[in-house]
């Protein structure tokens, strides 16, 4: 990611936030919409870890990471205008190659339990649902409820 992906990467993420939290009551919050914007613009300066970048024609459509735990990716996000063209199946698959290089065994990734398209994405890339719970997200001052999968890696 170059320091010109920035704005973009954050402005993807954050769309990206606001289309898939439709179903989510508390993400109308207006203090909760401000704080996630806030986070998501914040990232890319602060990112610590692998993060990808996909392009089209020099526009930023789509991101993800892999920060925190080595073995786990932390973000896909998907600009809304391109959810559905194999851009969020592609991050994902650079993604778990990443992870098995370093040879981690076990790729690892949490979503929204109410985040059906992602767990879908996932669950087409190999991974299963070993975990569901709630958990209190810090960035956003709210619980959620939350999946954990699990991919075997060869």
């Amino acid at each position: 990611m170059t320091l010109a992906d920035h704005h973009m990467v954050g402005e993807v993420g954050f769309a990206a936030w606001k289309c898939g939290s439709t179903e989510e009551a508390a993400f109308n919050e207006a203090d909760v919409i401000e704080r996630a914007r806030e986070a998501f613009h914040n990232y890319p300066a602060a990112a610590k870890g692998d993060v990808a970048v996909a392009e089209l024609d020099g526009r930023v459509v789509g991101w993800g990471a892999r920060e925190n735990e080595p073995d786990c990716i932390s973000d896909i996000w998907i600009d809304p205008a391109y959810q559905g063209h194999g851009i969020g199946s592609a991050l994902v698959r650079y993604f778990i190659k990443s992870i098995a290089g370093d040879g981690f065994r076990v790729a690892k990734i949490d979503t929204r339990a109410i985040n059906a398209r992602a767990i879908r994405l996932y669950e087409r890339a190999g991974f299963s649902i070993v975990w569901h719970g709630e958990t209190f997200d810090p960035e956003l001052g709210i619980s959620l409820q939350k999946v954990h999968l699990e991919k075997h890696l060869g």
